[in-house]
């Protein structure tokens, strides 16, 4: 890639912002803004000619809030930027939920320079870049216990025939309108089905719930790869390079 790739910098403490300046100060990147929250870099972003295209905003996580609130802000506005997240510690549930808020790459922060510059080129290119942790986990999920376990484990803990095509259906990433459609059922009901999936279970959102179906079994492996692995495409050999360097 002979053109510069244009990147814009996202962290919550200024230390963190001058470790991200030193790493992508070669001849590589083109640094548009460096900001500590997310409006900032909003109307930054409103008043730059950014070529969306090879622009990716690179957000260091900090706490956990900072860095998933941050892409969720960016995402909700529908900036035309590929988004980077780098979180301090590898954690399922995490690495979930920012990729269902849009993001296109997750880096663990134990990597040096080199492979995360390489990770941010990739992304730039398109593609999606993950831990290879993730890869692991969702296997596991997806062939730890049979479909006739995880029913047995749902009469355990209350779920009737109903909730469990509903919560199987949250794992699958589908909304109420069209849960609702798919079972021929009106989205008041799903919605009253879905407040006691999530009672039941002891969890307080969706994404908790389809968390707590993918690691207990509850999803087969083309539900897996619909909603946990769909953002990162792991057939292209480049991203599983990525991956296993994240």
């Amino acid at each position: 890639m002979t053109q510069k790739i244009r990147i814009s910098l996202l962290a919550k403490h200024e230390i963190a912002m001058d470790g991200l300046r030193n790493v992508f100060a070669g001849d590589y990147f083109h640094v548009e803004a460096a900001v500590s929250g997310g409006a900032a870099l909003l109307g930054r972003l409103e008043r730059a000619d950014v070529d969306a295209g090879s622009h990716v905003i690179v957000i260091d996580g900090g706490d956990r809030s900072f860095g998933v609130d941050a892409c969720r802000c960016l995402a909700a506005n529908r900036i035309d930027a590929r988004l980077a997240l780098l979180l301090d510690h590898y954690i399922f549930e995490d690495l979930v939920e920012a990729f269902q808020t849009g993001v296109d790459a997750v880096i663990i922060k134990g990597i040096s320079s080199a492979p995360l510059i390489e990770s941010i080129k990739l992304v730039a290119l398109g593609e999606k870049v993950f831990p290879s942790q993730l890869v692991e986990d969702l296997t596991r999920a997806s062939s730890s216990p049979s479909r006739g376990e995880g029913e047995c484990s749902a009469a355990s803990i209350g779920l009737s025939g109903r909730e469990l095509e509903i919560l199987q259906s949250l794992i699958a990433g589908l909304a109420n309108k069209a849960i609702a459609r798919q079972l021929g059922i009106c989205e008041a009901t799903v919605k009253v089905h879905v407040k006691s999936i999530l009672r039941k279970l002891g969890v307080e959102n969706r994404t908790q719930a389809a968390t707590w179906g993918v690691k207990n079994g509850f999803a087969g492996p083309d539900q897996v790869r619909a909603r946990d692995a769909g953002p990162p495409r792991i057939a292209d050999r480049r991203s599983a390079l990525a991956g296993q360097a994240a």
